[in-house]
């Protein structure tokens, strides 16, 4: 009987607990995300540099198809993605200069562009491969616990409202 008792108080009480919990979630927790900053004079300014690549890297745009197996087109192709690269490393290298003014800013924007930077050195390898290869090579990036560095660059920048800011994917395709 006391078992019977004591068992149906503890399975109760484990229920009210679990549906405090999702009152709670829904109801009362913070909804700030973790990569939010505040320094808005700042996303405005790195959301211009990074339109400005973004622009650059438009400008090169061409769907003519082309032969995955044709040396010179691949180093052609290399020299369109070296361009488009110098064109993002120098937003990156320009929003790195301008220090938010808020702490958590200046506590996250150098992890953003420390794997804007590792994102660029992925960029320049496949540039290098495109230069030497006779297929078209697959461009691959890196990972940061398991997350592909694009993914984390991109969040970042949604999050702050810097939507050309995001990785760019030309070289997925």
């Amino acid at each position: 009987m006391f078992l019977k008792k004591f068992t149906r108080v503890l399975l109760t009480t484990i229920c009210v607990l679990i549906a405090g919990m999702w009152v709670y979630a829904y109801g009362f927790a913070p909804r700030e995300s973790f990569n939010k900053i505040y320094d808005t004079a700042w996303q405005a300014r790195s959301q211009a540099h990074c339109e400005k690549a973004e622009n650059i890297r438009f400008s090169f745009e061409d769907l003519t198809p082309m032969r995955a197996d044709d040396p010179l087109a691949l180093k052609a192709k290399a020299k369109v993605v070296k361009a488009a690269t110098d064109a993002l490393e120098d937003a990156i290298n320009l929003i790195a200069a301008d220090i938010p003014s808020d702490a958590k800013g200046q506590e996250l924007v150098p992890a953003w562009i420390a794997d804007y930077r590792l994102y660029i050195s992925d960029r320049r390898a496949f540039e290098v491969a495109l230069q030497n290869a006779e297929t078209r090579p697959f461009f691959a990036e890196s990972e940061i616990e398991g997350v592909p560095v694009s993914e984390r660059i991109s969040k970042f920048a949604r999050e702050n409202d810097m939507k050309t800011c995001q990785a760019p994917y030309d070289l997925s395709v």
